[in-house]
């Protein structure tokens, strides 16, 4: 079996496609890194790479070895971290991806940062698909039916989405008493990233042509014009609580909006898990504590 090092230094050679960079970064000459390839080639008794005078690419094979090479030293790293950490209170960086819904997150992510002051996060708040492990994240939250057998999961909360508007706007238009009362009015609608179509209503509305309408890629935007009389919203119930709350919006058809989704908490299968994802989901397993928001009546 090839050393660690050996393994190593094939991935830094498939990286920098270059026997003399490999070389440089490790201090070595070329000679010598091409040697322990071929080596390691000979005991494996396949090609890892096709050479040229100017040119040098992996085979198939060595597309299959590198693979599996980094899951290796992927291993050994989150083991040593985890040693490392196991002795004292988590620390380390954890790249996150959460979902652009407002209100709801910021809170949670504050209360861990003061629980745990030294673990860094790096945050990005996006809507679009990622691969957690391609893309370099720890974890990730996402809504909806999850299918990829790869990832471990936990369920942190569900949520309604609701049809709501402003006063102001019901007084001018009225307010609709049944679904299909709704392509009479002004829509908000939600675009996703991802694939760009549209967010379906849970309603029918068929038989009439609709209203003008909007339609963007933003919660905040949408809760903005809707307490602006600028149409009606299909909006997560945590987005709009303060607005409920303060009779600057108005839910709609509440029996028709009963469906609920859920946000889970994702991350990679591994034996070896850091303490500080460890604490991460945890802390945020507790706070959601499975809560549903907008649960109705």
């Amino acid at each position: 079996m090839d050393s660690l090092g050996g393994i190593a230094m094939f991935v830094q050679v498939a990286d920098s496609g270059s026997f003399s960079a490999t070389g440089r970064l490790l201090g070595l000459s070329s000679s010598a890194v091409g040697k322990s390839v071929a080596r390691m080639e000979a005991r494996l008794g396949a090609r890892l790479f096709q050479r040229s005078t100017r040119h040098l690419a992996l085979t198939d094979e060595g597309e299959k070895f590198l693979a599996r090479c980094k899951r290796i030293l992927a291993e050994v790293a989150a083991a040593e971290r985890e040693l490392g950490e196991s002795t004292g209170a988590p620390s380390g960086r954890l790249r996150i991806s959460l979902p652009r819904y407002s209100g709801l997150f910021e809170p949670v992510i504050a209360a861990f940062m003061l629980a745990y002051p030294a673990i860094e996060l790096d945050l990005d708040f996006s809507d679009a698909l990622v691969n957690i492990v391609s893309d370099g994240f720890d974890a990730a939250v996402r809504t909806g039916e999850l299918d990829d057998s790869g990832l471990t999961r936990r369920k942190l909360c569900t949520f309604r989405r609701l049809l709501v508007a402003s006063p102001a706007y019901l007084a001018r238009h009225g307010q609709p008493g049944h679904p299909a009362d709704l392509a009479q009015h002004q829509r908000l609608h939600y675009r996703f990233p991802a694939t760009v179509r549209l967010e379906q209503w849970p309603l029918t509305m068929e038989g009439t042509a609709p209203a003008p309408g909007m339609v963007c890629n933003s919660v905040e935007m949408r809760v903005h014009l809707a307490v602006q009389g600028q149409g009606i919203a299909y909006l997560p119930a945590f987005a709009v609580q303060r607005e409920l709350a303060a009779g600057q919006l108005i839910s709609l058809l509440n029996e028709h909006t009963q469906q609920q989704t859920g946000f889970w908490l994702l991350w990679p299968a591994s034996r070896h898990m850091p303490p500080r994802l460890r604490v991460f989901i945890d802390f945020l397993v507790e706070q959601f504590q499975n809560r549903t928001f907008g649960a109705w009546p």
